[in-house]
């Protein structure tokens, strides 16, 4: 009988031990900054309703939707009535109609599960993959301090990933709507087709944009494609600058105006919150998504590694669930990513392999002492030491050979001399140093040696 390849379906994201540790100390310290700032924990399924996730039909995502079908529906025609998850936001709106009336406004949740979407299989794209999600919705409004609070998360996460230099930029929707309007682009659609030619200059160019708002497609003149260009490639370097960039665009339709108040009172509150202004900066490009968000809106890249691109972005919207719900509920909220981050940081060499989770190895010199062994490590783990006991002997050589492929740094040894003294041996293996220590005071003396290790990292 011929075995069966082992192997993963292209676009997913499968990691050995000791990486699926970093990658799951990135999560930790994502969870753990988002409930530091009162956030609280959602999940929902991997599966829902079709007609449910796919309320809003013809964008790219809902084509990369993958639909589930169970094996007694396989023979009926027409679209599957379930379907995975392609992102967190559908799930939510979702959630909070639902629910609306037993949660507490305004609604501060995270949520960090998988998603699922039909990539085409190249480097860097993935099926499967997580996403790490905050969003604060409001119930029939939500006041725009909402949206200076997110930047401070932002910092509070990355600053602790300790990833690098980043820096969060920051745009209004409604003052790049009011700033198209006074050119005369007023149409909702075609200031959509001109942010998507817009969204192209980093990697094609101003000559290449300027080129295609001025020719057959779009007719704009060579004047107004110029102060669209002037105007998304404004960038701040301070406060004071950033102040001083939006004053210096001039009065204009109303949109205009209230987005460049919006911006002022974010940008002033975002330093409140304790972000230093070395992180966070005015970018008139960002545009996320026309159709969607309404406000503010965020991205935020590593200064170092901008061939990275955004490490997590998000921003405001009008009204989350209007397709579910008469109630009007406004958000503001940010996504991260991390399957592809985690990626291209590895990729990128900024994150390495981690130590592994078990603490200590209790070695096995003499089977007729296993009592000995299996009382020593339940009083390491009694102490909230992480401890695994070789439990089939062998030569002492091959089990410290194993503890240290399996990044196992502390070894003790309770041989016939240790007993006899009152002592256990500890050896480790990273420094290639061993030492002995009185049984009682074992656990003492672990415990300032891991400690030890886990500062200098």
């Amino acid at each position: 009988m011929a075995l069966t390849p082992a192997r993963t379906m292209p676009g997913v994201l499968e990691l050995l031990p000791l990486d699926q540790i970093a990658f799951q100390r990135m999560l930790d310290t994502i969870r753990r900054n988002y409930e530091r700032f009162g956030f609280l924990p959602v999940e929902t399924p991997a599966i829902e309703f079709s007609d449910v996730l796919l309320t809003k039909t013809g964008g790219e995502t809902e084509r990369q939707v993958y639909f589930v079908q169970s094996t007694g529906a396989l023979a009926k025609e027409g679209t599957p009535e379930l379907a995975l998850r392609f992102d967190l936001t559908v799930p939510l709106a979702r959630y909070v109609a639902e629910h609306e009336h037993d949660l507490s406004f305004p609604f501060r949740r995270y949520q960090m599960q998988r998603v699922y979407r039909g990539e085409r299989a190249q480097r860097g794209r993935f099926r499967e993959f997580y996403q790490c999600d905050i969003d604060v919705i409001g119930k029939d409004g939500l006041s725009v301090r909402y949206d200076a609070e997110i930047p401070a998360v932002i910092y509070s996460v990355f600053r602790e990933l300790d990833i690098g230099p980043f820096t969060i930029q920051l745009n209004n929707r409604k003052l790049m709507r009011g700033y198209f309007e006074s050119l005369g682009i007023a149409d909702g659609e075609r200031q959509m087709l001109v942010l998507r030619e817009v969204d192209k200059l980093d990697k094609r160019g101003a000559d290449y944009v300027r080129d295609t708002l001025t020719g057959e497609g779009f007719g704009l003149s060579a004047e107004v494609a110029g102060k669209i260009l002037d105007f998304v490639q404004v960038r701040s370097t301070s406060l004071e600058d950033a102040f001083g960039k939006l004053d210096a665009l001039g009065s204009g339709p109303e949109a205009l105006e209230q987005g460049r108040a919006e911006l002022k009172e974010v940008l002033g509150l975002i330093r409140d919150f304790g972000v230093p202004e070395s992180h966070f900066a005015l970018n008139l490009s960002i545009a996320r998504g026309l159709d969607y968000y309404t406000g503010t809106v965020y991205e935020t890249t590593l200064n170092e590694h901008p061939q990275i691109g955004s490490i997590c972005s998000g921003g405001r919207y009008e009204n989350l669930a209007s397709q579910y719900t008469k109630s009007k509920l406004p958000g503001v909220g940010i996504s991260i990513g991390l399957t592809r981050l985690y990626w291209q940081l590895r990729d990128a060499g900024l994150v390495d392999t981690a130590r592994s989770t078990v603490d200590v190895l209790v070695t096995q010199m003499d089977e007729a002492r296993m009592p000995a062994y299996l009382a020593l490590a339940s009083e390491l783990r009694g102490a909230g030491i992480a401890t695994e006991v070789v439990l089939e002997g062998g030569k002492l050589g091959k089990q410290f050979k194993y503890a240290d492929r399996a990044g196992i740094r502390f070894v003790v040894v309770l041989g016939e001399d240790e007993l006899a003294k009152g002592v256990v041996t500890v050896k480790d293996l990273r420094r290639e140093d061993q030492f002995e220590v009185a049984r009682t005071e074992l656990v003492k003396t672990l415990r300032v040696e891991l400690e030890q290790a886990a500062a200098m990292g």
